[in-house]
């Protein structure tokens, strides 16, 4: 109602409306074209059929098509809004995955041993001097003649009064002294103190005790024992996910000795967390119809999120192996479905200790700068972190919403390996040791692939392997053929070299052996697996399974 100005109703009524520029857009959504009148109403488009075209004449009809519009477009903002929290989301673990982690080596592991003063310390009981009369004495009152003998100043009423005074402080003083001597041998009198420093006693034997099984855990990983390695990775891995506490990511690690190299099972967010919406739109018809994101984007989105963790878990590895045990990693990242049975691997690397050195795994300072062009989020093939991670030569999926997966570069399930369980640079690390520890050293890698490498070497003369060698080393259950033993033989002539060396996991064909017994080709030597294995058995002290 309308008050006049006596405070009394007036009988006019004021209608209040929502602020302007919301009250604009709805008329705008109506196809206004006029603005609405002082009182709030306004008229509706021309022509039939619109809201300002009432038949029956008592205009019901328009103030309920604008209130019903008014709350679709409402709707339509806070799903929007919600729409855009997600995104906000996404963006804000995107940034802290890519947080670098901290050291999780021994040293940092260690703990220190601060000792607590006990809270009632004083003056040790019995530790201070006996109270003196001399420090009660009061100063003997000034004497009106100098030349008065002494016996008449004491005579003066107050320095006698504090004169008694001064002897009861002095007898009080005393007796607590003598009291606190007593207390001193008594037993029950020190209990709180001996709690006390049992207490800290127990703290510093707890310390040291740790610190102990920390450095035994230590020493049995400089022996590259598996559990003391496979434990303190998967610390650094637990440590690294601080960051993200909210996106569950957990890590497994698995330390295989035979090859020196760990493999990391990384468990990838599920498939929703990326927004499959830009946001809501309002038809013209009053529907709130939601507004997808191309599948190309919500695929890239999802893949920077997967190599922020991939790279996060890569460089935890790389940063806790400080005393140099680790050779490789291999990174596998699954997707793991409840509707699904079997994971899907969507990510797989294999990556030496070279290559992790070569490869900054952290990200510059300022990684998300927003731009007008893409905002918060960047094309898949101008992303740094996936680009870092086809740097580690990593297979990615092109498609994780089609369910497209990649062969993973190794199997971490096996404890003891076989051939094929292992990665690429697995096998290439396994021959080299092989070969290096029967005696042949300025080892070269020539060619290398998922099969097996070419690499020569030169052996010293008094070792078990003298002259120079061109060897080849292939995985596989197909035997090795007359021709691929020729094919050694003239890269033999071709590097000059004085012997070649023909190795497999698999086995020869009977023509294969035949011809290395003809004379031009006794200087080429077979190894087949029996042969591997019981090398591996020799020199490395490790067992090798037979292939699957």
């Amino acid at each position: 109602m309308q008050y006049s100005a006596d405070g009394q109703p007036d009988g006019t009524a004021t209608v209040q409306f929502p602020r302007p520029g919301f009250l604009a857009s709805v008329f705008r959504d109506l196809n206004a074209d006029q603005e609405p009148d002082r009182a709030g109403a306004a008229p509706g488009p021309a022509g039939p059929g619109g809201p300002g075209d009432d038949p029956s004449g008592d205009g019901a009809s328009d103030p309920d098509s604008v209130a019903a519009h008014a709350r679709a477009a409402a709707l339509t903002h806070h799903r929007t809004v919600t729409v855009q929290a997600e995104h906000d989301r996404l963006a804000d673990l995107l940034r802290r995955a890519a947080l670098p982690v901290s050291a999780m080596d021994f040293e940092s592991q260690l703990r220190h041993y601060e000792p607590r003063p006990y809270a009632a310390d004083g003056p040790e009981p019995g530790g201070d001097a006996e109270p003196r009369w001399a420090d009660f004495a009061p100063a003997e009152p000034p004497a009106a003649d100098p030349d008065a003998p002494p016996t008449r100043r004491l005579l003066d009423s107050g320095y006698q009064r504090e004169l008694a005074g001064a002897r009861l402080a002095h007898q009080r003083a005393l007796r607590e002294w003598r009291t606190r001597r007593a207390e001193a041998g008594n037993p029950a009198a020190d209990e709180p103190r001996r709690v006390h420093e049992a207490a800290e006693e127990a703290r510093a034997r707890a310390v040291r005790e740790y610190n102990e099984s920390l450095e035994e855990c230590r020493r049995a990983y400089r022996l590259a024992e598996p559990a003391a390695v496979e434990s303190l990775l998967e610390r650094a891995l637990a440590a690294a996910e601080t960051a993200t506490q909210d996106l569950p990511a957990p890590c497994r690690a698995v330390f295989r000795p035979l090859t020196r190299t760990a493999v990391l099972d990384l468990d990838l967010p599920l498939l929703d967390l990326v927004p499959s919406l830009t946001g809501y739109r309002l038809a013209p018809d009053g529907d709130v119809l939601p507004v997808p994101r191309p599948p190309a984007d919500r695929a890239t989105d999802y893949l920077r999120l997967v190599a922020r963790l991939a790279l996060r878990a890569l460089q935890a590895a790389d940063a806790v192996d400080t005393d140099e045990i680790l050779a490789g990693v291999v990174l596998n990242g699954w997707l793991r479905e409840p509707a699904e049975a079997e994971p899907f691997c969507l990510v797989s690397v294999d990556a030496d200790r070279d290559a992790l050195a070569r490869t900054r795994l952290l990200p510059p300072a300022t990684p998300y700068e927003e731009r007008d062009d893409e905002g918060v989020y960047a094309d898949s093939e101008q992303d740094e972190a996936l680009v870092r991670l086809r740097q580690l030569g990593a297979a990615v999926t092109p498609d994780p919403y089609g369910r497209v997966g990649v062969q993973p570069a190794a199997q971490a399930g096996a404890t003891v390996p076989a051939a094929p369980d292992l990665s690429a640079n697995e096998f290439a690390q396994l021959v080299r040791d092989l070969l290096t520890r029967g005696g042949i050293a300025e080892w070269s890698v020539r060619l290398r692939g998922p099969a097996g490498l070419v690499a020569t070497g030169e052996g010293a003369p008094g070792s078990a392997l003298p002259g120079r060698w061109v060897v080849w080393a292939s995985r596989g259950t197909e035997p090795v053929t007359a021709a691929e033993v020729a094919t050694l033989a003239d890269a033999v002539r071709e590097e000059s070299a004085e012997r070649g060396l023909r190795l497999t996991t698999g086995g020869f064909t009977d023509e294969a052996l035949d011809l290395t017994a003809e004379e031009g080709h006794r200087h080429i030597h077979l190894v087949d697996g029996d042969g591997v294995r019981e090398l591996a058995r020799t020199h490395l002290g490790l067992p090798l399974a037979v292939g699957r």
